[in-house]
């Protein structure tokens, strides 16, 4: 993937299978097997190649959030999953827009 800004550092956390079925804020609805994120800026649909550890994923921006804590994205559970962030529950991540 062509990698279009570099976003920077920030905390990271992921979405639990308990708001699976729950809307977004883009509409659709949520499926933690699906390699989606929230975000707070960045626009609907956009994806972000996120970096944990030396371990990537890229996923689809389809929520808004997060909105407590210095966390700047949270994954879905499959993205977790991924990277390794899973067990942890939380982790540092490095965030890259990317083409297509």
């Amino acid at each position: 993937e062509d990698i279009l800004e570099d976003l920077g550092t920030g905390g990271a956390s992921y979405y639990g299978p308990n708001l699976k079925g729950n809307r977004t804020a883009s509409g659709e609805v949520f499926d933690p097997t699906e390699l989606t994120a929230a975000h707070r800026t960045l626009p609907m649909g956009s994806k972000v190649k996120v970096t944990h550890k030396g371990k990537s994923v890229v996923v689809r921006i389809n929520d808004r959030g997060p909105f407590h804590g210095n966390r700047v994205i949270d994954l879905s559970t499959a993205a977790a999953k991924q990277i390794g962030l899973f067990r942890a529950g939380t982790g540092t991540v490095h965030l890259q827009l990317v083409n297509g």
